[in-house]
């Protein structure tokens, strides 16, 4: 099996068991379900339960093909080297909207969870997972820390991708941690986001400068 069909096959199994999901929750929900909570963890948005239970399937679909075509759409076309990691990385956005789905699922069907605390486990998986795929990634225009600095100089990329992914990898324990304090959730899942940025664009700046 190619790499373009082994990453279509498990995303598509990812996408079947939203739908699955979908179609045993469905005979159990209301006209309308929740679909949104603001930062304090409250019901903010609604949409009718048949569209709620398709949406997040299609979005998953909708990000299984955009994973599949992305390598082809770069002109640098490098990604045999790390394409176990861009597949992981790929399977794992995927995993979050599913895991998402799942829990507007059970909240719907009556169970009482904070979105962030629920949210917080997966969220930290995502940023361990991309951690180590940033620290892996040659030289593209879509995967990595990506800079006017990075893209130019291969060393500049290398070092800083490497800076970044760790950044990424400890950030995910930090994360996770937000399902023992709900109250902190939401900044412990924003901050590794905000340091891999800063150190994205400082680091590759001043490693180029020092270059």
């Amino acid at each position: 099996m190619t790499d373009d069909r082994r990453l279509l096959y498990r995303g598509g199994m990812l996408v079947a068991v939203a739908v699955l999901a979908s179609a045993l929750a469905a005979p159990e929900l209301p006209a309308r379900m929740a679909t949104h909570w603001n930062a304090a963890g409250d019901v903010d948005g609604t949409m009718p339960t048949w569209l709620g239970l398709s949406l997040t399937p299609a979005v998953a679909a909708l990000t299984v093909g955009f994973f599949h075509v992305l390598p082809r759409l770069d002109p640098r076309n490098d990604y045999d080297d790390f394409r176990d990691a861009y597949d992981a990385l790929a399977l794992a956005t995927v995993g979050f909207v599913v895991y998402a789905h799942g829990f507007v699922l059970v909240v719907n069907l009556g169970v009482d969870v904070a979105p962030m605390q629920a949210l917080a486990p997966a969220l930290g998986g995502v940023y361990v997972v991309a951690g180590v795929v940033t620290a892996r990634t040659d030289q593209n225009w879509f995967v990595g820390a990506r800079t006017p600095w990075t893209l130019e100089d291969e060393g500049v990329w290398a070092d800083t991708n490497r800076l970044v992914g760790r950044v990424l990898v400890a950030g995910g324990p930090v994360a996770a941690a937000g399902v023992l304090v709900p109250s902190y959730a939401l900044a412990l899942a924003v901050a590794p986001a905000v340091l891999a940025a800063a150190a994205t664009v400082g680091y590759s700046y001043w490693r180029y400068r020092h270059a």
